[in-house]
């Protein structure tokens, strides 16, 4: 494509995300599906504009505003030298850097590259913090009480793209097996620091294309969310409840745990995310995983297992706030008032699944979530509230489980854990841990 009709389309598609009236992800597929006839290079183009647009929206607003012309177009040109920056810091060895902005300088006026430059030569400490941080007054304000001095570090953390983490199948393959198989595909993978089961690859390779994928032996998932599914610590022959399994990410990982034996309920209000769950689980080699609608928490089905189930893990509808690296749109998405409903249904959820252990049962309830309203406040709220439910420390049981550096896993008591992209380069988790008495 040609480089001014590629920025015609990049101007376009930021038009549409800003709207920010549907998910990013969604939007961008959608324009995808309506452009059949872009290339692999055109998308990646297309989508890491968009994106860079959303993840510095404070910023390249304030820097648009000394540009003539249509403010998409503006937008695209600051959104699309972001991307290019960004990319050049992940590999500076990368070969074709200049190429691609000179790619990019060249769909440009004259007077639009005089003003790329002018951006260009802007530096951070001559900005507001607001364009250097790229957050909503109420979100900033929230993370520097819960951080302090390491906001800044947070803030600069959320700018960047999430890495791609996988987690091997253990009913398939061993993590040093699959990480060979992948290099020899030409693909480099380390193993991640925590999760026994983690690689992290360099990169964005097509991984659905691979025999490892395809095969079931591999499957996406942050290492963060890797590590509550070890925390809830699934043994063999247990019945086991992912209360709120969504695409059954972590469900994969529980049934692998449980050596594909016991019975392993996957529960979700949402039959369309649970239907997410079946190419997945047919890749796994899994078979004593049992997916279910239900109706809402208090359906049933909850009913009839009360008391019953070894392990439950609650991974709570949230703000989704902690995935900011990979889904930057809910920043500007979210208010406080969403957070102050999602509080209310969290607690409801975890209500209602506190039904479910048996004495001596686990029970995790999980959030993807920086904030604490969302996490420590709804977790002291239920301890308060049912002294059937005696806390375990999240550091002892990591200790446990043999992770090494766990008390960095974990608030300063050791009782919750909590995962900062700027600590631990995973997504922002939060989990609490009781066993019933």
């Amino acid at each position: 494509m040609h480089p001014k009709a590629l920025l015609d389309s990049a101007a376009e598609l930021v038009g549409l995300v800003l709207r920010l009236d549907h998910p990013a992800d969604a939007v961008v597929s959608r324009y995808f599906r309506e452009h059949r006839a872009l290339g692999p290079r055109e998308r990646a183009v297309l989508a890491e504009t968009a994106y860079a647009v959303l993840r510095h929206k404070l910023r390249l607003e304030f820097l648009a505003r000394s540009g003539s012309g249509a403010r998409e177009r503006r937008l695209a040109i600051l959104g699309w030298a972001t991307s290019l920056d960004e990319q050049a810091r992940r590999n500076p060895a990368h070969p074709t850097a200049k190429g691609e902005r000179d790619f990019l300088k060249s769909a440009l006026l004259e007077p639009e590259r005089r003003w790329l430059d002018a951006c260009d030569a802007v530096r951070d400490d001559e900005l507001l913090p607001p364009h250097r941080h790229n957050l909503p007054d109420w979100l900033a304000q929230a993370l520097q009480a819960a951080v302090g001095e390491e906001f800044d570090a947070l803030a600069h953390s959320l700018l960047e793209s999430a890495p791609l983490d996988l987690r091997v199948n253990t009913q398939q393959a061993k993590r040093e097996a699959v990480q060979r198989e992948l290099a020899a595909a030409g693909v480099h993978a380390e193993p991640t620091p925590w999760s026994p089961w983690g690689l992290r690859v360099q990169g964005k390779p097509a991984l659905n294309r691979l025999d490892v994928f395809t095969r079931g032996a591999v499957e996406v998932q942050d290492e963060g969310s890797q590590l509550l599914a070890l925390l809830t610590d699934a043994h063999r022959g247990e019945m086991v409840v992912d209360f709120c399994a969504g695409a059954g990410g972590k469900t994969l990982a529980l049934g692998a745990a449980m050596r594909n034996t016991g019975r392993l309920y996957a529960f979700d209000t949402s039959s369309h995310r649970l239907e997410a769950l079946k190419p997945r689980l047919a890749r796994s080699g899994l078979s004593n995983v049992h997916p279910a609608a239900l109706a809402h928490e208090r359906d049933e089905r909850v009913k009839r297992l009360a008391g019953k189930i070894d392990r439950v893990l609650v991974d709570a509808p949230c703000s989704g706030l902690g995935t900011l690296r990979r889904n930057p749109d809910l920043k500007w998405r979210q208010t406080p008032a969403d957070v102050a409903e999602l509080t209310a249904k969290q607690t409801a959820i975890l209500e209602s699944a506190a039904r479910l252990p048996k004495p001596g049962g686990r029970l995790v309830f999980a959030t993807c979530s920086l904030l604490a309203d969302e996490n420590e406040a709804i977790a002291q709220a239920f301890t308060a509230h049912h002294p059937d439910f005696t806390p375990l420390p999240a550091r002892e049981v990591l200790e446990g489980l043999k992770v090494p550096g766990a008390a960095a896993l974990c608030s300063p008591d050791g009782l919750y854990l909590r995962l900062w992209p700027h600590r631990h380069h995973t997504d922002a988790f939060f989990a609490a841990l009781w066993q019933r008495r």
